[in-house]
C-alpha cells in the first residue's frame, strides 16, 4: 500500500463512529491518509447498539453518515481492532509511522451505581444499561453471541433521562408482547412502540390492567422537571426556564401514559436489598433539589423488585497505556484532549465529554428541537418521523474539534514518505489478520445482522 506524493500526514483515527467518521473525513481532506481502527465489526457504535432498535430512521440516517465518510479516498478502515488489546496504544503513537494518533472512541463503561460493592452483584439482579441495549438490539440476530438478559416485569430503573425512558420503554413493551402472545394475541414491536400500549390494548377491548403487569419504575434524584428532555440554555430568563421546566413535564408525562411506566422522583440510590445471592430491591433516600444541587435527606425507603437497571451514564473505557484521571482519561488539555507523555494525540467526541448520548444540544433550542424530542420518545402523531432533525451533539462536537485538529496537523512539516509508508503497510497489515480486503461496502454488507429463522 503506497502513498501518492500529495499526501502529507498519515493520521489514525479510533473508533469509526460519529466523531471517528466526521474526523477521518475532515483529515482526508486535508491530504492526510487516515486509518481508522474499529472495535467491532461495523463502525457505527452507540448508534447501533445504544439506540433502541424502534429508532429506524435515525439509525439508518446515521449509519448512511458514517459510511459515506468512512467510503472516501484516503480513508482505510480496520475493523476488529481494539487499540490496547490487539495493538498496543504506545506502539501506535510512536512506532508505526504515524503524524498525529486521534482519540474517537467514545463512551462505552457504564458508570459504576454509587451504592458501595455494587458491582458483586451484576448478573445477579444488578443490570447496567449498556449491554442490556446491545443485547436488546442484537438477541434476534443468527450470530450473537454477547450477554443474554430478560427483560423482568417490575425492573427497578435507576436514571433520569432520555436513556432511562429508552430502557423503561424497553421493560414495557417487552413484557406487554409477551402478555399478548399468551392470548394468542401477535403484535410487531415496531408497531405496539408507534402505537402505544394503551391504544394497541383498546384494539383488542383489553386494558393495561387485564394483562397483570407490575410495570417498572424510574428512581429519579431530581424532580421531573429537571429531566433533561428539553434543553435550557444558559442565558435563559425566567419565564423561558418555566417553559421548558413544563415541556419537560408534558413530555414525561406523554411518555408514562403512552408506555405504562412510573417515575419515583426525588429518590437516589441508596443500597441493594439482597437475599441470599440475589438482588430483590432497592433503599432509597429521598432528596431535594435547592439552587440546582441535589440535597440527600434523612429519610429513606425501601422498594422491591425484580431486578435493578443502571442507566445513569455512559464513560470511557480504560485503555492500557493512558492514565486515568477518575472516570475520565488524564487530558492536560481539554480543548484538544491532549495527554501527558504523547505530543501527537488528540481527543474528539465522547471520549473527552464522557458522555454517552447523541440527541443532546445545548446549541439548539426552541419548538424545533421540542418536537424533534417529542418524536425521539416516539410521541408525536408522525411516530419517530421528525426524530432525525434531533441535535446530534457528538456530530456537532466532532465537527468543530475535527476542523481543529485538521489545521494544527495542516502546519506541521509534511510526514517523511517512508513514514506514511509505514503507517500504511502496518495497516495493511491488521487489516488482512482482520479479514478485511479492502471494500468497505463488500464487508458491511457480509457483517450487516441476519435474522434468526
Amino acid at each position: 500500500m503506497s502513498a501518492p506524493p500529495s499526501v502529507r500526514h498519515a493520521v489514525a483515527v479510533i473508533g469509526g463512529a460519529t466523531a471517528g467518521a466526521e474526523v477521518a473525513a475532515r483529515l482526508a481532506d486535508h491530504g492526510c491518509a487516515v486509518t481508522v481502527f474499529e472495535q467491532n465489526p461495523r463502525p457505527y457504535g452507540k448508534i447501533e447498539d445504544g439506540l433502541p432498535c424502534w429508532h429506524v430512521g435515525l439509525r439508518n440516517k446515521e449509519y448512511e453518515t458514517i459510511s459515506a465518510k468512512l467510503s472516501r479516498p484516503g480513508v482505510h478502515f480496520v475493523p476488529l481492532t481494539k487499540v490496547g488489546q490487539d495493538v498496543d496504544f504506545g506502539e501506535l503513537c510512536q512506532d508505526w509511522g504515524f503524524s498525529a494518533v486521534v482519540l474517537a472512541c467514545g463512551a462505552w463503561r457504564d458508570r459504576k451505581l454509587p451504592i458501595d460493592d455494587a458491582d458483586a452483584w451484576i448478573d445477579k439482579g444488578l443490570i447496567y444499561q449498556n449491554p442490556f441495549i446491545v443485547w436488546f438490539n442484537h438477541k434476534h440476530e443468527a450470530d450473537y453471541s454477547g450477554e443474554t438478559f430478560e427483560a423482568k416485569d417490575g425492573a427497578l430503573v435507576v436514571g433520569g433521562g432520555l436513556a432511562s425512558i429508552d430502557v423503561a420503554k424497553l421493560l414495557m413493551l417487552e413484557n406487554t408482547l409477551a402478555k399478548l402472545r399468551e392470548r394468542g394475541i401477535e403484535i410487531d414491536l415496531i408497531e405496539l412502540e408507534l402505537k402505544g400500549i394503551p391504544k394497541t390494548l383498546a384494539r383488542h377491548d383489553l386494558q393495561f390492567e387485564d394483562l397483570g403487569l407490575e410495570g417498572c419504575t424510574i428512581f429519579y434524584r431530581r424532580r421531573p422537571e429537571d429531566m433533561p428532555l428539553a434543553e435550557i440554555p444558559d442565558d435563559a430568563d425566567e419565564k423561558r426556564i418555566e417553559k421548558a421546566r413544563s415541556t419537560r413535564r408534558k413530555l414525561l408525562e406523554k411518555a408514562m401514559e403512552k408506555f405504562c411506566f412510573q417515575l419515583e422522583p426525588l429518590s437516589a440510590p441508596d443500597a441493594l436489598l439482597t437475599e441470599g445471592d440475589r438482588v430483590v430491591g432497592l433503599r432509597l433516600r429521598r432528596t431535594r433539589v435547592e439552587g440546582g444541587r441535589v440535597i440527600p435527606g434523612d429519610e429513606t425507603y425501601e422498594r422491591r423488585g425484580t431486578c435493578v437497571i443502571s442507566s445513569i451514564g455512559s464513560i470511557p473505557e480504560p485503555i492500557p497505556g493512558i492514565e486515568m484521571k477518575g472516570e475520565l482519561f488524564a487530558f492536560t488539555d481539554w480543548d484538544f484532549g491532549r495527554l501527558d507523555g504523547y505530543p501527537n494525540v488528540f481527543s474528539v467526541g465522547n471520549v473527552v465529554t464522557g458522555k454517552g448520548n447523541i440527541v443532546e444540544s445545548r446549541k439548539h433550542a426552541g419548538k424545533v428541537v421540542e418536537a424533534a424530542i417529542e418524536s425521539y420518545l416516539g410521541l408525536g402523531e408522525d411516530g419517530h418521523a421528525a426524530e432525525t432533525e434531533v441535535p446530534n451533539r457528538a456530530a456537532e462536537a466532532a465537527e468543530e474539534q475535527a476542523k481543529r485538529v485538521a489545521d494544527v496537523i495542516d502546519r506541521k512539516e509534511p510526514a517523511p514518505l517512508e513514514e506514511i509508508a509505514r503507517a500504511l503497510e502496518k495497516t495493511k497489515a491488521q487489516q488482512k489478520a482482520v479479514g478485511y480486503d479492502g471494500d468497505y461496502a463488500a464487508w458491511i454488507d457480509r457483517k450487516s445482522p441476519k435474522a434468526l429463522d
